[in-house]
């Protein structure tokens, strides 16, 4: 029930954004993001220490999403603070129910490609408050791709490695909406692939118990 509010919710927050109507668009996020944290707790998440772990991550993405309604840029750095630690999280729950080292070192390689390129083609385009924020946060999130990796290798939910590709993908429309500043929607495609992403990572830490 739950993951259908939140797809409903993120629904309207597209929409709602295409026609530039940024109060209701606020409402949808907060319920589409309240809706993967309900998912975390019905699912189980909070029964086992690997899911409290990732439910504080999901804590901490609500509160960046609700950062970023605001569209000024000391809201947008609070934003980017929050997902930070929300990745933290994560890597330190995957780290937790194991690691196994093929399949991280796997993983390594094509996914510092992409974050190479992603720093290549922003760059140019950052100020120099976030240029530091902006590679610190690329090569954190890089790394919890790349432990969601190594923890599927390890037995977890093969869910936590689709929503952490999904969650990496979807920071690309953020970052072309806010450091790029481009006027193409891509929220249309990326808040779809966040809501997803987070919906994998909340029930993949409830299915994965520490070993």
């Amino acid at each position: 029930m739950f993951v259908l509010i939140t797809a409903i919710a993120c629904t309207a927050l597209v929409y709602c954004l295409r026609m530039n109507w940024l109060q209701p668009a606020a409402v949808a996020k907060v319920v589409a993001s309240t809706g993967f944290l309900l998912t975390a707790i019905s699912a189980g998440a909070l029964k086992h220490r690997v899911g409290q772990i990732v439910f504080a991550g999901l804590v901490l993405s609500m509160v960046g999403d609700m950062a970023l309604i605001n569209p000024s840029r000391r809201f947008f750095l609070i934003g980017l603070g929050a997902f930070l630690l929300a990745h933290i999280a994560y890597i330190t729950a995957f780290v937790s129910y194991g690691q196994d080292r093929r399949w991280a070192l796997t993983a390594a390689g094509p996914v510092m490609v992409a974050a190479i390129g992603v720093l290549v083609w922003m760059m140019p385009y950052a100020s120099d408050d976030l240029a530091m924020p902006v590679r610190l946060y690329t090569a954190v999130i890089s790394l919890m791709v790349i432990t969601a990796f190594g923890a599927c290798g390890a037995g977890a939910s093969k869910l936590v490695v689709a929503g952490a590709i999904m969650f990496f993908l979807s920071d690309l429309s953020v970052a072309s909406l806010r450091v790029v500043v481009t006027d193409l929607p891509t929220f249309i495609w990326g808040l779809p692939l966040y809501y997803a992403g987070q919906i994998c990572i909340a029930l993949g830490a409830a299915q994965s118990r520490s070993q």
